[in-house]
C-alpha cells in the first residue's frame, strides 16, 4: 500500500484508521511547504524583523525594570508572537485547499472525516517548531541568554509555546473553514491576532499601559503565555501564569476544535 492510499484496511480499527489518515494528510502538507519553501521563508522573515526592530531601535526606550537586559525581556514574547502568526496558516491553507476544491477530492475518498482538520493542524505545528528553532538562534545571537533556571524548565517553555501554537491552529481553522478565500481568512486571522499581540506583555510591561487597556492585557491569553515562558527561560515565580496559560489551552481548544469539526461539516453538507 503505497503511503498515499487512504483506503481503509480490512480489521484496522477506527482509531488506527483516524491517527494513518491523520498523519497522511499531515506528511501531505508538509510535502507542500518543502515544494513551495517561499511560505517557510517568508513565515520566519518575518519575526526576525520584529527582533531586529525592538532590540535596536526601540529596546533603548523601553524600560522592563532593573536587573533585565530588554533583549531577555522580548525574545520569549517573540516566540509566542511567532507561533500565533505561524498558527495563521492554518486557516489561510484550509481555505485556499477549499478554494482550489480539494477539500471536496478529499471528501470523495475512504477517509477519516477528521484527517483533514487534524493533519493539517499537525502540520503547521511541526512548521512552528522550526521557526521556534530558528528564532532561538537570531535570539542568541543578538544577546538573549537564558537566565537563573534550569534545562527541564527552559524545555517545558517551549513545550507551552507548541501546545499555545496548536490551540491556536484550531481557531485559525475555524475561520478558514467559514470564509471562502486565502485572503479573507488572512484578514479575518489579523483582526483577532493584533489586539491579543500588541495589547500584552510580548513587548512592554502591562504596568506601562492605560489602565483601562491594563484590565484586558493582564489576564488575557497571550500576556498569560509570554509571562509563563518568560519566568521558565530567565527564572521567577511561575505557577500563576503556567496554569492560566494552560488553562486558557484547555479552553480554547474545548471551544474552537468542535466548531471547527463543525464548519467543516456544514461544508460538507452544502
Amino acid at each position: 500500500m503505497s503511503t498515499l492510499d487512504l483506503t481503509p484496511v480490512a480489521g484496522r480499527s477506527r482509531l488506527r484508521w483516524e491517527v494513518a489518515d491523520a498523519w497522511v494528510m499531515c506528511r501531505r502538507n508538509l510535502i507542500q511547504t518543502w515544494r513551495v519553501p517561499e511560505l517557510l521563508v517568508f513565515a520566519t522573515i518575518q519575526p526576525v524583523l520584529f527582533v531586529l526592530l525592538f532590540t535596536y531601535v526601540f529596546g533603548g526606550a523601553i524600560n522592563v525594570g532593573p536587573g533585565v537586559d530588554y533583549v531577555d525581556y522580548l525574545m520569549p514574547g517573540v516566540f509566542v508572537q511567532t507561533v500565533i502568526f505561524g498558527a495563521m496558516l492554518t486557516g489561510i491553507g484550509l481555505a485556499t485547499d477549499k478554494e482550489a476544491g480539494l477539500i471536496d477530492r478529499f471528501r470523495s475518498l475512504p477517509m477519516s472525516r477528521s484527517a483533514l482538520l487534524t493533519g493539517r493542524t499537525l502540520a503547521d505545528l511541526v512548521r512552528n517548531a522550526f521557526i521556534i528553532g530558528v528564532m532561538l538562534v537570531v535570539g542568541l545571537a543578538v544577546g538573549f541568554r537564558f537566565g537563573n533556571t534550569t534545562v527541564p524548565a527552559a524545555l517545558a517553555g517551549f513545550g507551552l509555546m507548541l501546545a499555545f501554537a496548536y490551540v491556536f491552529s484550531w481557531l485559525s481553522a475555524v475561520i478558514g473553514m467559514s470564509v471562502g478565500s486565502a485572503e479573507a481568512a488572512q484578514s479575518g486571522g489579523m483582526i483577532w491576532v493584533f489586539p491579543f499581540v500588541f495589547a500584552s506583555s510580548a513587548f512592554a510591561p502591562v504596568e506601562t499601559m492605560p489602565g483601562w487597556l491594563q484590565a484586558f492585557a493582564q489576564y488575557q491569553p497571550v500576556t498569560t503565555t509570554v509571562d509563563a515562558v518568560r519566568a521558565l527561560f530567565l527564572g521567577g515565580p511561575v505557577a500563576e501564569d503556567l496554569l492560566l496559560s494552560l488553562a486558557w489551552c484547555a479552553g480554547i481548544l474545548a471551544v474552537f476544535g468542535p466548531l471547527a469539526v463543525r464548519a467543516y461539516r456544514r461544508d460538507t453538507a452544502r
